[in-house]
């Protein structure tokens, strides 16, 4: 259990700067170092009713028409796919509705994009500014943890990081999409992990970079050299005990990842360029890449048009670390660095919608 005290601690220490959302943001990080908060408070007011729903749920609970499709990826992956196929005010429309994919970051899921209410929601924006809008949920969150023949709690099922994120993931929902509407290029938003996944995959097979018309990449992250993340520094600090139970905690707190994919990432710290997973041996690296060491991905290779906003208060996206990736990205179209932002403001900001949401629709518009 978490104390109201611990709570506070985290509220008021100074190392996270104060921009409008920074006091949700030191308590997210609390939540997801060390677990839920249940008992936390003696006296809350009632919740709100989305707090039991699930995605679909949320959606047709704000009025919008919902689909999920149930895809399978290469390695027999069961994803949730969820759509908002078009808004409340657009319905009757019979025009060509252009596809919008949405891809969460690191421990969220597909119901980041409409968690808010839905005039500050980007699901539920994009719906209503005419667009059909996908959403996607990568391996191990609650919405995509089931497998053809794999049990979840086996070890073999959480053998993954964001390398297969990349490798199978992304391209099945993609490949899912562009069946399933009969377009040729669709618009991709990413978000925190949401965009190393799309870089990795944009930089490593061309054939579903081509089907991308342009890369939103909200808080993009490649490398974290220079991140000051909490989590992070853990994840680092303690690389050679995490497979203790933390699998088990990272499987349910909240929305869920894998111990490879947090060791993933401890391995790629205070490190300028992205890696694959080091599987531990050169053995076992070489059956994994035909090599003794695991590859460096490249975003030199990704051609791409691409947009990027990031967080001058960003612990996870350093500043540092977007700009070493901007002067790499080939075909950049626009980049914005909002002072105030942290990394959790790109989704729940309160002025998000003038400060990232619209321009993303003026930048799409310009575009057709």
């Amino acid at each position: 259990m978490v104390s109201l005290a611990a709570i506070l601690v985290v509220l008021t220490s100074p190392f996270i700067c104060r921009s409008q959302m920074s006091y949700l943001f030191r308590v997210t990080s609390l939540i997801l170092i060390l677990g839920t908060m249940q008992g936390a408070f003696l006296y809350r007011r009632a919740p709100n009713p989305e707090v039991n729903m699930n995605i679909s749920q949320i959606i047709s609970y704000w009025g919008y028409p919902d689909e999920v499709y149930d895809i399978i990826t290469e390695d027999g992956y069961i994803l949730g796919l969820y759509r908002i196929p078009y808004g409340k005010t657009n319905s009757k429309s019979s025009a060509q509705r252009l596809v919008v994919y949405l891809q969460h970051g690191l421990f969220t899921s597909a119901s980041s994009w409409i968690s808010n209410l839905p005039n500050n929601s980007l699901g539920f924006i994009l719906a209503d500014a005419g667009y059909d809008v996908w959403m996607g949920n990568s391996r191990g969150t609650t919405w995509s943890r089931k497998h053809k023949y794999l049990k979840t709690n086996s070890k073999e099922f959480w053998a993954f990081s964001f390398d297969e994120m990349a490798k199978y993931d992304l391209p099945a929902s993609i490949d899912f999409i562009m069946k399933h509407r009969g377009q040729e290029e669709i618009f991709y938003i990413g978000h925190s992990q949401g965009t190393t996944i799309a870089f990795i995959t944009f930089s490593t097979i061309p054939q579903i970079a081509e089907r991308i018309k342009i890369f939103f990449a909200l808080a993009p992250v490649f490398s974290i050299k220079y991140s000051k993340s909490p989590l992070i520094k853990l994840a680092y600090k303690w690389r050679s005990v995490l497979n203790s139970r933390l699998d088990v905690y990272l499987s349910h707190n909240p929305a869920g990842t894998s111990v490879q994919n947090m060791l993933h990432w401890s391995q790629v710290f205070h490190s300028s360029h992205l890696r694959a997973f080091d599987w531990g041996s050169p053995v076992l690296n070489l059956v994994h890449f035909n090599q003794s060491t695991s590859p460096y991905y490249d975003v030199r290779n990704m051609n791409v048009s691409t947009a990027t906003w990031n967080g001058g208060n960003d612990l996870l996206a350093d500043p540092q670390d977007v700009k070493n990736l901007l002067s790499e990205i080939t075909n950049p179209i626009y980049h914005k660095t909002i002072s105030c932002y942290n990394h959790i403001d790109f989704l729940f900001g309160l002025d998000v919608y003038q400060q990232v949401y619209r321009e993303i629709i003026d930048i799409t518009q310009g575009s057709l």
